[in-house]
């Protein structure tokens, strides 16, 4: 089973542990030796959920948005993109060089073209600009590849 990956970065440190429990949770229920995870592993639940795939003996895949996409991101999270993207068995690519919501998007079809589900750490409201979550989701609706909101009663976005 190849899964994918979306969803709001920037969450509170309350609400990350509510996720981070709501994606383990969703990956046991995948047998780890058919897992794989497809992620652009930025900061948030990207990062997380690679991070439980692998922990669960699954196999990641990595999307890169950009060349420059690492840059554009905090540079506390660059250790441990680092570590996931060496630990991934495959690295695709966009071909863009700029980090901008363009790639971004693009990056997320790749995902979704990749995968037979996608999870999604979605609050239901619109992406806050192009390229967001919801329009991820919407993305892979219109696609056919099932959608798996993860999302903790009663949370909010900051």
């Amino acid at each position: 089973m190849r899964v994918g990956i979306t969803g709001h970065r920037g969450l509170s440190r309350e609400v990350e542990q509510r996720v981070r429990q709501l994606l383990a949770e969703a990956i046991r229920e995948f047998d780890a030796t058919e897992l794989v995870g497809i992620s652009c592993i930025a900061d948030g639940p990207d990062a997380w959920f690679a991070e439980a795939v692998l922990e669960h003996g699954g196999s990641l895949e990595v999307v890169v948005p950009a060349e420059q996409y690492r840059e554009g991101l905090p540079e506390s999270h660059w250790p441990v993109y680092d570590e996931l993207v060496r630990r991934a068995a495959e690295v695709h690519h966009t071909g863009m060089t700029a980090s901008d919501s363009q790639a971004h998007m693009a990056g997320s079809e790749i995902l979704v073209g990749l995968a037979d589900e996608l999870f999604a750490v979605w609050d239901g409201k619109p992406a806050w600009g192009y390229g967001g979550t919801a329009d991820v989701v919407s993305y892979a609706q219109r696609n056919g590849v099932p959608v798996h909101v993860l999302w903790p009663e009663g949370a909010t976005r900051e």
